[in-house]
């Protein structure tokens, strides 16, 4: 990896997210079946819908960036987060103790979006990108809204 510039950074950062919320689409599903409580599988329900749409917010920034294949990357970050929900998944005992631990899980996602949102709106705004800070401080809003609804 080489980062020359500020545009650099931005579009490292948003190859990690576009990557994040891809092992998201996938990761959601299998939080919300192993969630007992109805209303926390709603809420991963509802978050994978968000989520989805946070991938095709992050194709229109690509799009009015110009940039036409988004940087192919795994975002390891989030691939360690996901891991640690398996975990949690997989595990047996009292469905109130798993799913506080589910929600905790899917705190540290939220948190991790947000500062990974919070960066590249941050950069975009810096750069002038008006258009691309605005779609990633939507993003960022309902990251905080998920994370306030857990």
């Amino acid at each position: 990896m080489e980062l020359n510039s500020l545009s650099d950074v931005l579009i490292e950062a948003l190859g990690d997210l576009y990557s994040a919320e891809h092992q998201l689409v996938v990761a959601l599903p299998q939080m919300a079946a192993a969630a007992h409580s109805y209303e926390l599988r709603e809420a991963f329900e509802s978050h994978l819908d968000e989520t989805r749409g946070h991938v095709e917010r992050l194709d229109q920034v690509f799009v009015e960036m110009g940039i036409t294949f988004p940087p192919s990357k795994t975002c390891k970050a989030m691939a360690a987060l996901i891991l640690e929900g398996d975990d949690i998944i997989a595990a047996t005992g009292d469905s109130v103790a798993i799913d506080a631990a589910l929600i905790g899980a899917a705190q540290r996602v939220e948190h991790y979006e947000i500062a990974c949102y919070g960066t590249a709106s941050a950069l975009a705004g810096e750069l002038g990108l008006d258009s691309t800070r605005f779609l990633l401080e939507q993003t960022l809003e309902e990251e905080g809204n998920a994370n306030k609804l857990l």
